[in-house]
Formats: structure tokens, C-alpha cells, sequence
């Protein structure tokens, strides 16, 4: 049956979170805060936390500098996912990844169905692999944020999941799904 196994070790994964936003800053980012929060509650490290513009050239550049940084696992993306005009990440990411994990749409669509409705066709969060680098990009409210973490990520990020997590594609942890 799938779930945590308590008996295995715990390996914390290195998370950087971008905020994607043209109004928010580090007093309001609300969402970026939730996701920081969420993962180190889990045990996670925050790599590192950043705002940039919605603007294609600037999430690029956070995003390709975050995964050629080797302590960073994965990254979490938030906002600019819905249909707003100067709503631009999927445009921005979705051309560096190598493979695109179609999963995460499904499964994130089908949780934010419980909770908000038909109104989840407003999102287009995704996720996908640059080099080896997890990219989630999630939307930007915290209610959004909170069912990715909480109904799907904070279980497929922790090592301990079983039959298996994301956490062992991870290179490092790549032994504890082998």
C-alpha cells in the first residue's frame, strides 16, 4: 500500500522557491512564504528564495542558475501559471526541459478539484526535468500552493514514500530507489 514508511531514513531534499510575480515582494509574497514554510516543516532545507518578474528572460535566467547550482535538488516555482495576460511561466520554463512529467498536472488538478471546483481549469501548473533538476510550477495563490504541497508534493518529495519517491531521481539519492 502506498504511503510513508517510518521505519526508513529521511533524506531532506534542497529546495529552492521562486515567487513569479509583477506585485508581490518579500513582505507579501504569501505563496513563496507558504512553500518555504511547508518544506522545511517537512524537514526539507530551503536552498534558497527568490522574486523575479513576470517576464520570460528573468524566470530563465533564476531558474537556469538554480539548476546549475549542485546544492540545489529541485526547484518550486509559483504564479504566472493562469491565463492573465503577463502570465508567462510555462512559456518561460516549459522550452528548457528535457522531459516534461505529465503526471503532476493530472494528480494536481484532480487534488485542487476537491477544493476548488472546475475552477482548477484556470491553472495550467506543470512540472518537468532541466538536466537533472525537478521543476514544479505551481500557481500563484497559497490555497493553490498549499494543495500542492500538502495533497501531493510534501508525500511524492519525502524519501520515505513508498513503493517509491521522487526523491530517489534525485542524483544523489539515487541508491534509494534502486
Amino acid at each position: 500500500m502506498p504511503g510513508i514508511d517510518a521505519s526508513l531514513a529521511f533524506h531532506p531534499l534542497h529546495i529552492a522557491v521562486l515567487t513569479i510575480s509583477d506585485t508581490r515582494d518579500e513582505a507579501t509574497d504569501k505563496s513563496g512564504a507558504l512553500l518555504a514554510d511547508r518544506l522545511q516543516a517537512a524537514g526539507h532545507v530551503l536552498a534558497a528564495r527568490s522574486i523575479v518578474k513576470d517576464e520570460v528572460d528573468a524566470i530563465r535566467a533564476q531558474v537556469r542558475a538554480w539548476v546549475a547550482d549542485e546544492t540545489i535538488d529541485l526547484v518550486l516555482a509559483t504564479g504566472g501559471t493562469g491565463f492573465a495576460p503577463r502570465d508567462v511561466t510555462p512559456e518561460a520554463v516549459r522550452p528548457l526541459f528535457r522531459r516534461e512529467m505529465d503526471g503532476f498536472s493530472v494528480v494536481f488538478h484532480q487534488a485542487s478539484l476537491g477544493t476548488v471546483g472546475v475552477s482548477t481549469l484556470q491553472s495550467r501548473a506543470f512540472a518537468g526535468q532541466i538536466e537533472d533538476t525537478f521543476v514544479f510550477c505551481l500557481p500563484g495563490s497559497t490555497g493553490a500552493c498549499r494543495d500542492a504541497w500538502d495533497l501531493v508534493l510534501g508525500q511524492e518529495l519525502d524519501s520515505r514514500h513508498r513503493p517509491c519517491s521522487l526523491a530517489g531521481q534525485i542524483p544523489r539519492l539515487r541508491h534509494l530507489c534502486a
